[in-house]
């Protein structure tokens, strides 16, 4: 059993308040839960109105496939209409 995780952190330069965060960060997370099929949720800066700190992790039974998924989760935040990537921290 391999378990995998993912740090990634976004700006949302747009954010007035904590409320437009939010509403941004339950969409971003939602999509990618389905999409994906991984746990998702905002592990930090919570309290941060536009910086956000997203932890992703999944199961799998090669490091190889549980990689390739983390990736594309990356590869989904790197292309958000709203959320700028900053970066990301992968371990398989």
């Amino acid at each position: 059993m391999i378990v995998g995780s993912l740090k990634a952190r976004l700006l949302i330069r747009g954010s007035q308040s904590l409320k437009d965060k939010r509403q941004v960060v339950r969409s971003i997370l939602d999509r990618l839960r389905n999409q994906f099929n991984v746990s998702a949720a905002e592990v930090e800066a919570r309290d941060h109105r536009q910086l956000v700190v997203l932890g992703f992790a999944m199961v799998g039974e090669e490091a190889r496939d549980v990689r390739e998924v983390l990736e594309k989760v990356v590869s989904a935040l790197r292309c958000h209409p709203v959320a700028e990537f900053l970066d990301h921290e992968l371990e398989a």
